[in-house]
């Protein structure tokens, strides 16, 4: 078990909507920024995933909203580990994002596997990326997950 890691970042003008706040697939760019940012922190940098051949793939996306993100609005990222299987080829990461004053703002429940670029298949993942991973701070609701690898 490790740490909680965390990304900062700043809703531009970009990122709004009509409605004046934070667009609804911003949230799943800044949990997947904050995701490659962590990896890149544990050695595990974004050319890796080509060099090694795979990548991740997301079977789904669960967002809960809390609180109104506007621009200018300061954010605070987090990334849990919610689970993974044994063989490290099935995941579910928590993305958490709060803002200045610690309001939380926004829950992204991502579940996915690791994808062979070229067989395109569901795989266990090199050594370092499972280690990348279990230096995560498990969620509250951590739960071991099936394997995603057919036998």
């Amino acid at each position: 078990m490790g740490d909680v890691f965390k990304k900062t970042f700043e809703a531009g003008w970009r990122h709004v909507d009509p409605n004046g706040h934070v667009a609804n697939m911003v949230y799943l760019e800044y949990a997947v920024d904050t995701r490659v940012s962590f990896f890149a922190t544990q050695g595990f940098h974004p050319d890796d995933f080509n060099r090694y051949g795979f990548g991740p793939v997301i079977k789904s996306d669960f967002v809960e909203y809390f609180s109104e993100v506007k621009m200018l609005d300061k954010l605070k990222v987090t990334m849990e580990n919610g689970g993974h299987s044994e063989d490290g080829s099935r995941f579910r990461v928590i993305n958490n994002i709060y803002k200045e004053d610690d309001t939380h703002a926004v829950r992204i429940t991502s579940i996915g596997g690791w994808l062979h670029l070229e067989e395109r298949k569901l795989i266990e993942p090199p050594e370092q990326m499972k280690n990348a991973w279990l230096a995560l701070e498990r969620s509250s609701n951590f739960e071991e997950l099936p394997s995603s690898i057919k036998k």
